[in-house]
C-alpha cells in the first residue's frame, strides 16, 4: 500500500535524521559534566589571562556547557613550579606557562630560549607550530604532562629602578630578578647583572623593597603587574622571545573520552590564534600606557645589541651542548626556513 506523500526518499531522510540524532546523542553522552582548575601567574588582563579566559569560554561552548574551566589568575594557586608539580600529580587539570619554566623536567625546551634567536614573532610562530615545536612536546606525557599548543608571552626586556640601559656596560651590577631557569641566570650574569631567581608572585614586593633592582618581561607583563609603580626605566633589550605553553595534566587527559579530547584540542588551536593576535595588539597598547604613566622607555642601538649577543655566546654554546648538536642545528635550520617563508 502506498501512503500519499510518502516516498523512498522521505524514508531515507527520516532514517538519516534518526541516525544523526543518535550519533549526536552518543557524542554528548561521552562528554561528562566536569569542573576543572586553570591557574596562571599573571592577571586576567594580561595576554596570558586573555588566553586562559578565551580557552575557558570555548571549552564550555564546545562541550554544550558540560565542562567548565575556572581560571585562577595572579598566582593564587602558586608559582609555575608548584602548578607544574600539581599537574603531574593530577590535582590541577590545565595551565599555561612559558616552556622555560619546565626545563627541570624537559631540558630540550632550553633551545627555545637561546638569547637573540628569533628575529620576530612571525618567525617564532612558524617554528613553534612546525616539526620542531611538536617534537619538543613528545616527551611530556612520560612525565605527567600533555602539551597542546604554544601561545605568546612576548619579548623579554630589562626594567630597573636605577638607570636606562643604552649600552652593555649599563647592565653591570644590577640585581635583576629572573625565572628559575639556569640559562636565564647564566645569560644575565654574562651580561654583567647579578641574576636573582625568584617565583613571579614574589616579584612586585621584591621590586618595591629594593631586594632586586629590576626584572625582565614584556611590556604587557609590566603593565598588568603594575611594575611601573616600582620601576622607572624600561630598556628594549629584547633578549629572549617567550612563548606560552598551554598544557594539561596527563592524569586528567587520560580520563577524557576521545570526544572530550577533541574539544580540548580544537579549543586550544582556536585560542592560540586568537591569543597571539590580541597579545601583539596589547603589547603595543601597554607600551603607550607605560609611557603615559611616566615610565622611561628606550630602544637600544643595533651595535649595542650585537655586543650583548656576542657577550652571551658562551652561554648559548654551553646549553647547546646540553640539548645536543642535532637539536641546536634543527632550531637554526627551522629559523632559516621560517625567514624564507615570511
Amino acid at each position: 500500500m502506498k501512503i500519499p506523500g510518502f516516498s523512498h526518499l522521505t524514508l531515507c531522510l527520516g532514517l538519516a535524521s534518526v541516525i544523526m540524532t543518535g550519533a549526536a546523542d552518543a557524542a554528548r553522552a561521552e562528554i561528562k559534566s566536569r569542573s576543572i582548575k586553570m591557574p596562571i601567574v599573571n592577571n586576567i588582563e594580561h595576554p596570558q589571562g586573555v588566553g586562559a579566559k578565551k580557552f575557558a569560554e570555548l571549552i564550555e561552548q564546545k562541550s554544550g556547557g558540560k565542562i567548565k574551566v575556572r581560571v585562577y589568575a595572579g598566582g593564587t594557586l602558586g608559582g609555575e613550579q608548584q602548578v607544574a608539580s600539581a599537574m603531574q600529580g593530577g590535582t590541577i587539570e590545565v595551565s599555561m606557562m612559558a616552556p622555560a619554566q619546565l626545563v627541570g623536567n624537559f631540558k630540550d625546551f632550553l633551545v627555545l630560549d637561546f638569547p637573540f634567536a628569533f628575529a620576530n614573532e612571525r618567525e617564532a610562530d612558524i617554528v613553534l607550530d612546525g616539526p620542531l615545536g611538536r617534537k619538543l612536546l613528545e616527551p611530556m606525557p612520560a612525565r605527567g604532562l600533555v602539551g597542546l599548543v604554544y601561545m605568546e608571552q612576548g619579548y623579554r626586556s630589562i626594567t630597573n629602578s636605577k638607570r636606562p640601559i643604552t649600552k652593555l656596560e649599563d647592565i653591570q651590577g644590577l640585581k635583576i630578578r629572573t625565572i628559575l631557569n639556569p640559562l636565564y641566570i647564566d645569560m644575565l650574569n654574562a651580561l654583567g647583572a647579578n641574576a636573582v631567581p625568584m617565583p613571579f608572585p614574589e616579584l612586585y614586593t621584591a621590586l618595591e623593597t629594593g631586594t632586586v633592582d629590576g626584572q625582565e618581561n614584556p611590556y604587557s607583563t609590566v603593565e598588568a603587574s603594575k611594575f611601573d609603580e616600582v620601576q622607572k626605566y624600561f630598556s628594549n633589550t629584547k633578549h629572549i622571545y617567550n612563548s606560552q605553553l598551554l598544557m594539561a595534566s596527563k592524569k586528567f587527559w587520560d580520563s577524557l573520552s576521545d570526544e572530550e579530547k577533541k574539544i580540548f584540542e580544537d579549543a586550544a588551536v582556536e585560542t592560540r590564534d586568537y591569543q597571539r593576535r590580541v597579545a601583539r595588539e596589547m603589547d603595543e597598547k601597554s607600551r603607550e600606557t607605560l609611557v603615559k604613566n611616566g615610565m622611561q622607555i628606550n630602544d637600544i642601538a643595533p651595535e649595542e645589541i650585537a655586543r650583548m649577543r656576542e657577550k652571551v655566546k658562551p652561554v648559548v654554546e654551553k646549553y647547546a651542548a646540553q640539548v645536543g648538536e642535532d637539536l641546536t642545528k634543527e632550531l637554526y635550520t627551522e629559523i632559516e626556513k621560517a625567514r624564507t617563508r615570511q
